[in-house]
């Protein structure tokens, strides 16, 4: 029961104080929900009894089994006591007189108790309760057939009641129609109903779903698949589950949860191989929560969160849930093109989300995963954006982190729904061909007592130095990523979120503080590599076999790492000396941009590098330019009020966001923008609300909206501005160094298609009779202006048309002027690339042979 007063107890601890000391004494000071002990009695409080109707029945068809087998040893026995019963054929696993004779019980003991119990007519009571390492009370003489023989009794009198069509009557007298309330019956009758349900249950464990395989690869550090064998694994029909969990040094761990009443008695968990510890409980049902109760190496007692959880509460709660990953997927279309969708070819336009204050309910409530997805839906086609970027959705205590804490690296966030409920999003976003990446978080995780901090009495995940185990921006932990039981965790959660709901790529978070020994410390502060540097090589080892993993095991799917300095080879590929990513954010243009935006007009003239120094370096690596939420929380503003105003106000700032804009689709490059950005959001961004979608009432935020809008979709429309983003061949300045009048114009130029030619005035002033060059003559055609008044602009359009003409003893080969309006972006729709660079090269001849005749003429006379 989600509310009960017996839900386990929280070690509550300073984590970081305890990094230099492992020493924690089993008294100290634990928050107990509702006032609960510090361990869950064994009696079953008021309501927590749970058992799935006539657990009994279930084990009908072992009944049967044994019946079998009893009339085989009927029919063959020489009258011995310890006789050899018959053989039992595989899958019969479950014949409890069989198992008990292996063992060395007396198999006729275990008949004399079923002809016992016949001839007593007591079919309908409770067998008597074996305890566990002693004596059942029901005076049998041989101490090894005493647990088979409650068994088969148990059994017997089941098959007896079901032949009877009375299999609900568990207890004498009772109505078959109140086996229910029986069951969740308050005190020792429904606990002792549950008991029966147990003991009548398959007393033969299945099959582990972790194999030889599976210890050898989790140790190796190169298990691809945990999610599959570890945490919490339903059985074929949900009739119990397998738990394992990795805690090496570990004194003992058990099982608490929603069936047994939070009693760690209940369900221990035997040690197997590499430190993991595993254990079948046939009580176990799908959507029960439950822990695990550690003993740590301290001898503390810890109730942790199931790392390897495919579910878990809502939050503030912390306990893991049951669960799997059963859905009927439709994307099939989507997946069978992925690769091409999203490839440095392709057109890409992110936008950026955080479900939980994209929009909410009218009373203020987030949206659940399907609510939510016909509108966002709607909203994205509209905008032209070719996928969503979804901040981190694993589970993570503390909303205002965004997700980047995360303590459920296999569980989606339950505060918008369950896992199929997310799945059924990504379906839908895939269906209207919309794809989805999402945030994923390998650099740290915090320190919350139910999470993976200590969790087996030891720094078991993240580094026991705080020098390298303790993040200093954060307060969080860091991954020790010399373990390879660890790199196995991180790499099987990365591919869980490609491989069970179709993520088409992630988005990797602080991989700079990943890199680098020494990000964000002082001198002292930090521990350097076995040869002396700041390089954290084992980061680089793992990054490199995550992306290598990745296009391996899921062939389409993308990589975008965040990184925030110059380290070089980050999308390079692995056997050239790489990361291995697909993309890399271009960072510092983000930062350059937004500064010489932030600047008054009239002094954009001196810092006219910071928009022309990016393509520098453009090429250097496959780069991504996003203006993401980091720049609009914090203090930092929103981004429409990082623009500056000049002399024109509000109207002036949108004018600079349009053609901030216009600038960044232009450039080569893939695109990400922020929710709320589309249309100006003026506040910054606040997670405990929604984004402020009253403001499309007025016309220039509307306007705004439209002008990404049509940005979006001329970038999905022409060839030119996406196939040669990391080509030099498709960029080409035709304005570069105009900084008293901070103008730019370029052509974007691709394989096939037409060549697109954008111009940017960054000044409040209009200039006329400007000249852009050319390299062949032709007509240019006006495809946007970012001063057009549907967009919010003063109407300033600009000319229809360019004509691009060689005028002989011209300075240029050719040319076309125009006024240009203010703090205006114009975009241009050339010639064919291929017309265009034949009619260059024969101006190109031309002007030559002219050049020539020239000098000739020139000696003659």
């Amino acid at each position: 029961m989600r509310g009960s007063a017996t839900r386990p107890a929280t070690r509550v601890a300073d984590e970081a104080g305890e990094a230099g000391d492992a020493k924690a004494d089993a008294s100290e000071t634990r928050a107990v929900d509702a006032g609960a002990p510090a361990e869950a009695p064994a009696a079953v409080e008021a309501g927590e009894a749970s058992v799935p109707e006539i657990e009994v029945a279930e084990a009908v068809a072992d009944a049967e089994s044994m019946q079998a087998a009893i009339r085989e040893h009927e029919a063959g026995a020489t009258g011995e006591a310890h006789g050899t019963p018959a053989p039992v054929e595989a899958g019969e696993a479950s014949v409890q007189a069989i198992e008990a004779a292996e063992a060395g019980a007396d198999a006729a003991s275990v008949e004399e108790a079923i002809r016992e119990r016949e001839a007593t007519g007591e079919a309908g009571e409770r067998p008597a309760k074996v305890e566990a390492g002693g004596l059942a009370e029901s005076g049998v003489p041989e101490v090894e057939a005493t647990e088979a023989a409650a068994e088969a009794v148990s059994v017997e009198a089941a098959l007896l009641e079901r032949d009877a069509r009375a299999s609900a009557t568990l207890v004498p007298g009772a109505p078959a129609g109140e086996l229910q309330d029986m069951l969740e019956r308050p005190g020792t009758e429904g606990q002792a109903i549950q008991d029966m349900s147990q003991e009548t249950a398959v007393s033969v464990e299945p099959a582990s779903p972790l194999g030889d395989l599976d210890y050898h690869l989790l140790g190796e550090g190169t298990h691809l698949r945990l999610w599959e064998r570890m945490g919490a694994r339903l059985v074929a029909g949900g009739e119990g589950a397998h738990f394992s969990v990795w805690a090496p040094n570990a004194r003992s761990i058990s099982v608490i949860g929603e069936w047994n009443a939070w009693d760690a008695a209940r369900d221990p968990l035997h040690a197997a191989r590499g430190g993991v510890w595993t254990g079948f409980v046939p009580a176990a049902r799908r959507g029960m929560l439950y822990k695990f109760r550690i003993v740590g190496a301290d001898g503390a007692l810890y109730d942790k969160a199931d790392p390897h959880a495919l579910m878990s509460e809502t939050p503030p709660a912390t306990a893991s849930v049951v669960w799997d990953h059963a859905y009927e997927w439709g994307d099939a279309t989507w997946l069978a093109r992925r690769a091409e969708r999203q490839g440095p070819t392709a057109p890409m336009a992110i936008y950026e989300v955080h479900l939980g204050s994209w929009m909410r309910g009218p009373g203020g409530e987030h949206l659940s995963y399907r609510a939510v997805a016909p509108k966002l839906i709607a909203h994205v086609r509209a905008l032209g954006f070719t996928h969503v970027e979804l901040m981190p959705l694993t589970e993570h205590p503390f909303y205002g982190s965004w997700g980047y804490q995360a303590t459920g690296y296999f569980a989606p966030t339950r505060r918008y729904g369950e896992p199929q409920e997310l799945m059924a999003l990504i379906d839908a976003l895939h269906q209207a061909n919309i794809g989805v990446i999402l945030d994923w978080v390998p650099a740290h995780f915090p320190n919350d007592g139910h999470g993976l901090v200590h969790f087996d009495g030891t720094h078991l995940y993240e580094h026991a130095d705080p020098r390298r185990g303790v993040h200093p921006d954060w307060n969080t932990m860091i991954f020790n990523l010399a373990r390879h039981e660890v790199r196995s965790f991180l790499l099987s959660s990365a591919l869980m979120w490609l491989h069970a709901f179709h993520i088409d790529g992630l988005r990797v978070d602080a991989v700079a503080s990943m890199l680098y020994l020494d990000y964000s410390r002082k001198e002292g502060q930090w521990l350097p590599n076995h040869l002396g540097g700041r390089e954290n090589l084992e980061a680089i080892e793992f990054l490199r076999a995550l992306n290598q993993a990745i296009h391996s095991e899921v062939p389409g799917a993308i990589v975008i790492a965040e990184e925030s300095t110059a380290w070089p080879g980050v999308s390079h590929k692995v056997e050239d000396g790489g990361l291995g990513f697909d993309f890399k954010w271009d960072m510092g243009w983000m930062h350059d941009t937004l500064r010489y935006f932030g600047r008054d007009p009239v002094t954009r003239a001196q810092h006219h590098r910071d928009v022309t120094f990016r393509m520098m370096y453009a090429y250097s690596e496959r780069f991504m330019l996003p203006l993401s939420h980091d720049e609009v929380v914090h203090g930092k503003g929103s981004l429409v009020r990082k623009m500056s105003p000049g002399t024109g106000g509000g109207a002036a700032r949108l004018a600079n966001l349009r053609l901030l804009y216009a600038y960044m689709f232009g450039l080569p490059g893939k695109k990400l923008l922020f929710m709320g950005d589309e249309f100006a959001q003026v506040r910054e961004w606040n997670h405990d609300g929604q984004l402020d979608w009253g403001l499309l009432a007025e016309a220039e935020h509307a306007g705004l909206m439209k002008w990404v809008g049509r940005l979006g979709h001329l970038l999905r429309a022409e060839p030119a501005l996406y196939e040669l983003d990391h080509d030099p061949l498709g960029f080409r300045w035709a304005v570069v160094d105009d900084y008293k009048r901070s103008t730019l114009a370029f052509l974007r130029r691709p394989r096939q298609g037409a060549v697109i030619l954008v111009i940017l005035n960054f000044t409040p002033m209009t200039w006329t009779n400007y000249t852009i060059p050319f390299e062949a003559p032709g007509e240019w055609v006006r495809m946007l202006s970012s001063d057009e008044a549907q967009f919010g602009g003063a109407g300033h359009d600009g000319p229809e048309r360019l004509i691009a003409d060689h005028s002989a003893g011209g300075a240029l080969p050719c040319a076309a002027t125009l006024d240009l309006p203010p703090l205006t972006a114009l975009v241009y729709r050339g010639p064919e690339v291929k017309a265009y660079d034949a009619a260059a090269l024969e101006l190109r001849e031309s002007l030559a042979a002219e050049a020539e005749a020239a000098r000739e003429g020139a000696t003659a006379s």
